[in-house]
C-alpha cells in the first residue's frame, strides 16, 4: 500500500512512526519519505509491504499515533507486485 499521511512535527518522531507501524499483524516493511515539511506538520509517503496486512489495525495505528491518513493512493493485491501504468493524455 501507498498512503498520504501527515503528522505534527516533532510527535511521533518518523523512526518510532515507522517501527509502531512495523509491529502491525502481516507488515513485513514500512518505508516513511518526507514529501513536505510545513511550520507545524510534516506530509510523508508511506509505503507497507506484507502479506495479510490487517489494513484496519494498520490505519488505526496511524491514527493512535497522533498522524492522519489523507489517502490511499495504491494498493496491490496478488502473488507479485505490479508496476503501475500511465495514462495516456
Amino acid at each position: 500500500m501507498l498512503l498520504d499521511v501527515d503528522k505534527v512535527l516533532d510527535r511521533p518522531d518518523t523512526v518510532t512512526l515507522a517501527q509502531d507501524l512495523a509491529s502491525v499483524p502481516g507488515v513485513s516493511a514500512v518505508n516513511i519519505t518526507v514529501t513536505e515539511i510545513d511550520i507545524q506538520t510534516v506530509g510523508t509517503t508511506v509505503t507497507v509491504v506484507g502479506d495479510d496486512i490487517d489494513a484496519a489495525a494498520f490505519f488505526a495505528r496511524i491514527q493512535k499515533s497522533g498522524a492522519v491518513l489523507h489517502s490511499v493512493d495504491e494498493v496491490v493485491v496478488g502473488d507479485r507486485i505490479l508496476e503501475p501504468v500511465p495514462r495516456r493524455r
